[in-house]
């Protein structure tokens, strides 16, 4: 029977790589990722997902915070849609990781490298086919400063599984071709595809929160906030473009000229702004201030209150 349990599903993905009870697939992921001189050998959880946590905190971040045998800090993460705000919510946790470590009176040398690792199914850079990027302190020609700072993002959607359904050998694909093929698939075709015995564990994890009621509720729980935050953005959005544009055509109509129809292009988006506001129940902005403004600067301010509306929903 085809796997029906998505491992992008951040629940999921907890219960995979924060699961105290098989540290070894987090293992085989970091080395996997980072390559490291010495490979990992040894793991402990920060924040490590177990009943009695998930059953009563449902909607907490979901974020795996782990250490490894030489105390480097890890953040990993998965997100399912691209936010703005993304590149910075990254920078922002590994650098809190890292200042974190430093107590009153300690000193720098005992400061600890801290590796953020974020698992995204869109696509943030789109000038370069690569699916894997790491990020640290470096100068324009390379010189790296320290290693104290890094960050991995791994864009699912670049990743192009093999159409010959041959073993995947480089451990990095196979994680990807695991999160994003394992959801449809049989186990059968997966341990065929991805050889190392930890794929067979991380699938038997998925099958344990298909066939476990309470799991499954949790994974359901938060499938649906995820399904339901996209249609609250979306009919948000199309909320203000509605409304805003009705009030453009009939500006347009009146004027019945191209400066007649500017002025309604800035109708329509001052009452896009308005609604927006009104949605994030923020104080309106009076509409002499928004006719005022051109259309660049509204539709920066349209910009700002969408992405507000995402990460206000993402929290």
């Amino acid at each position: 029977m085809p796997i029906e349990i998505d491992p992008t599903i951040d629940f999921a993905c907890k219960m995979i790589l924060g699961n105290p009870l098989y540290p070894a697939i987090t293992i085989h992921f970091l080395n996997a990722v980072l390559s490291p001189r010495t490979p990992i050998v040894e793991v402990n959880f920060i924040n490590p997902i177990v009943g009695k946590k998930y059953e009563e905190d449902k909607l907490s971040i979901l974020d795996i915070l782990a250490v490894d045998d030489t105390g480097r800090r890890f953040n990993i993460e998965i997100q399912r849609e691209l936010q703005s705000w993304l590149p910075k919510r990254l920078a922002f946790y590994v650098a809190s990781q890292f200042v974190e470590q430093l107590g009153e009176g300690e000193k720098y040398q005992t400061l600890i490298p801290s590796i953020g690792i974020c698992i995204l199914d869109a696509t943030l850079f789109t000038k370069t086919s690569q699916f894997h990027n790491e990020f640290r302190l470096r100068n324009s020609k390379g010189l790296e400063l320290t290693d104290s700072i890094e960050i991995h993002l791994l864009e699912l959607p670049k990743y192009h599984a093999p159409s010959d359904n041959k073993a995947i050998v480089d451990p990095i694909k196979q994680w990807m071709y695991f999160f994003q093929k394992a959801k449809g698939s049989t186990p059968e075709k997966l341990k065929r595809i991805l050889a190392d015995p930890i794929f067979s564990v991380a699938t038997g994890v998925l099958e344990m929160i298909e066939r476990t009621p309470k799991q499954r509720a949790m994974y359901n729980a938060r499938l649906k906030m995820r399904l339901d935050q996209n249609s609250i953005v979306e009919g948000a959005i199309q909320e203000g473009k509605a409304a805003g544009m009705a009030e453009g055509k009939i500006e347009g109509k009146i004027e019945g000229k191209i400066e007649g129809k500017i002025e309604g292009k800035i109708e329509a988006s001052a009452q896009t702004i308005r609604s927006l506001e009104g949605i994030l129940q923020l104080p309106l902005t009076p509409e002499p201030n928004l006719l005022a403004m051109s259309l660049d600067q509204l539709e920066k301010l349209i910009s700002d209150l969408q992405d507000k509306i995402r990460s206000r929903l993402s929290k």
